[in-house]
């Protein structure tokens, strides 16, 4: 077992934002605020909306109300607030005011500024545009956009006026954002024309008009223009004129808008704010409904109290705004006056260290990234890391997949410089938030999530629905929280199957976890990818942790296929490090690791050299889609994948026998 790599300095635990919490709520430390936390659940999330500083226009007079069961609890009763207030206009009375509080940065070289008031002044004059589109509460408007200030504009707009926003990764095929759009029934569709990866033009505005013949419901086609020039004008229409009759342009858009103020609009705590859908790639995507009190709540507890982020803090995530940690980043990051660093492009271009040329250009002091995101920088080594200057760092984050350990020791020492905590945070866009989350003062083991998220009353537990320790089993959470989804969009008995039905009044989360003798939490991948070998069930994570542990894998998938004796046999597919070259003799050697780490039953029925993996757009490696080409059978959409070209490198069956 890993001894702990990351023990706080004691300046760093004075200034930590969490000790106002320790003195609010008399605990001694992380632990007793935690285990305070989760037993005075009324207490604790009553009031750490003042603690915070929320504002309201009238508050609440009861913390939660759960008489109609838990899956259904209702939070800040009678309380009236706009998420859209407390990220922004309440900013503009301080000396934050004129602050920087947004960057956008593309692989193409530009690169834009805006301050508090600025962005302000934007997000009224769009919020009066969609008012004047005849957008009002509580109707949806969706985002088809790369990761840009418009799109950060656009969201804070909608939810200004009580509409509903809902953000779509721009990759995704046209189906696919014609799924959403006709599940939402969306009023207005932005989106780009288009957007660059590696120099490329990709485009964005045909999908969009694409899925749009298949949705009666969208009035509006906003359309931002990303890229400029004759090409621009060609794909957008003659000499750049509307296509459609819904069309219009961005800059078009605003300016048409009637003149004066748009005050964020008072609605109930509960009311939506946002509607997240699941990637899709495991059957039809989830709505999930989250709450303007809800939502903030939750998100500016983490970004505050786990990440301490402050105003002079300069936080960027490895993002897009169609995954949850997306709007996740910007509303934690606006709420706590920081300034928050956005980039639409690829990591390695126009050269292999864009990304971090990125952290050392922005000064950033929060950056967030995943395991397989890491992984695929460690393919190149070193030597780019080390000529970059990431003084200013101070706290590293991550989320999405487990870590194996030699990728976070690499991350901890080679990008943080041994002295910056990686806040590992492990929760899921059903609850906009985490139900691990360490805080800046635990101290930390390789690859550990600390604890329970603090308010958050989760588990491990056995198939028997008994608490374990030591061994892998279910994450539960056994109280609700203000985040978790206000069900599934115009799908309430899907949600109760999704989350709740396992256990009564238990929601479980669809996670393999672990708690070990030290009280460290780990994360041991998504219950449905776990493998059942001879009647043992292990996750993926282990087994691939075993594989990159040797030092001559960069990643790794392990899939289940059949198997007459075992049930299930265990098949690893790996891309190797530069430097080694796929031989009989390399699979035997990783396949003797694995069985000297998990044992003689986890022995790889085979090793599979591929160039590279499947993954999303946030770098989760797609092991479903892996199996299915391996074992010949559809893999379905692949509008979310990143890399579909990937799947080409993973051999069919019958050739891999060959």
């Amino acid at each position: 077992m890993s001894s702990f790599a990351y023990h706080p300095r004691a300046d760093w635990i004075e200034r930590a934002n969490v000790q106002r919490l320790l003195a609010r709520f008399e605990q001694a430390g992380p632990d007793e605020l935690r285990a305070f936390a989760a037993a005075h659940q009324e207490r604790f999330w009553g009031e750490l909306p003042e603690a915070m500083g929320v504002r309201w226009s009238r508050p609440f007079h009861t913390v939660r109300d759960a008489s109609e069961g838990k899956p259904w609890t209702r939070w800040y009763l009678g309380g009236r607030l706009n998420l859209v207030d407390n990220v922004l206009d309440r900013h503009l009375d301080s000396e934050l005011a004129d602050r920087v509080c947004l960057v956008g940065r593309t692989e193409r070289g530009d690169r834009r500024e805006l301050s508090f008031r600025e962005l302000h002044e934007l997000v009224e004059r769009c919020a009066a545009a969609l008012l004047d589109a005849g957008v009002g509460a509580g109707d949806r408007v969706a985002s088809y956009m790369p990761m840009t200030v418009e799109v950060v504009v656009q969201m804070l707009a909608t939810m200004r006026i009580g509409a509903i926003f809902i953000p779509v990764f721009s990759g995704y095929a046209p189906a696919a954002l014609a799924e959403r759009l006709q599940s939402s029934t969306a009023k207005v569709l932005f989106a780009a024309d288009a957007t660059t990866r590696r120099g490329k033009r990709v485009e964005i505005l045909p999908a969009a008009r694409q899925a749009l013949a298949e949705c009666d419901s969208v009035e509006r086609l906003v359309v931002v223009r990303e890229l400029q020039g004759d090409e621009d004008a060609a794909a957008t229409g003659d000499g750049g004129s509307a296509h459609t009759a819904l069309e219009v342009g961005w800059a078009e858009f605003l300016g048409g808008a009637p003149d004066g103020p748009v005050p964020p609009r008072s609605v109930a705590a509960m009311d939506p704010a946002l509607i997240l859908f699941t990637s899709g790639t495991t059957g039809r995507p989830k709505g999930t409904v989250h709450s303007h009190a809800g939502s903030l709540v939750q998100i500016a507890k983490e970004v505050g109290y786990c990440f301490d982020m402050k105003p002079e803090d300069r936080f960027f995530w490895l993002t897009d705004i169609g995954w949850m940690m997306g709007p996740w980043t910007i509303l934690g990051g606006l709420f706590w006056g920081a300034t928050v660093v956005l980039y639409d492009g690829a990591l390695d271009h126009p050269r292999r260290d864009a990304l971090w040329r990125l952290v050392d250009e922005e000064r950033i002091t929060v950056f967030g990234i995943s395991p397989t995101a890491v992984r695929m920088q460690m393919k190149v080594g070193r030597e780019d890391v080390a000529r970059r200057d990431f003084s200013a760092l101070r706290i590293l984050g991550s989320t999405g997949e487990p870590w194996d350990e030699e990728s976070w020791r690499w991350t901890f020492e080679n990008v943080g410089g041994g002295r910056c905590p990686i806040i590992n945070i492990s929760g899921g866009t059903d609850i906009i938030g985490c139900f691990l989350a360490p805080l800046p003062l635990d101290p930390l083991k390789p690859c550990s999530l600390g604890g329970p998220g603090l308010g958050m009353a989760v588990d491990v537990w056995s198939e028997e629905g008994e608490p374990v320790r030591g061994e892998v089993g279910y994450l539960v959470c056994t109280e609700p929280a203000p985040s978790m989804t206000r069900g599934l969009w115009r799908d309430p008995e899907r949600y109760i199957a999704s989350y709740w039905s396992k256990w009564p009044e238990v929601w479980n989360h669809g996670d393999w976890a672990r708690i070990d003798e030290d009280g460290q939490w780990f994360i041991q991948g998504r219950s449905d990818d776990t493998l059942k070998v001879a009647g043992r069930r292990i996750g993926p994570s282990e087994l691939e942790g075993a594989l990159t542990a040797t030092g001559k894998v960069t990643e790794a998938a392990a899939v289940g296929v059949p198997h007459d004796v075992k049930g299930t046999g265990i098949v690893c597919f790996v891309v190797l490090k530069p430097g080694f070259e796929p031989s009989d003799d390399l699979a035997s050697e990783l396949s003797e690791a694995v069985v000297d780490r998990l044992g003689k039953v986890d022995r790889p029925e085979r090793i599979v050299f591929v160039g590279d993996l499947p993954k999303t757009r946030s770098a989760k490696i797609l092991r479903r889609m892996v199996r299915a080409r391996y074992l010949g059978e559809p893999v379905g959409d692949l509008s979310s994948v990143q890399n579909p070209e990937a799947l080409e490198t993973i051999p069919a069956l019958d050739a891999a026998d060959a």
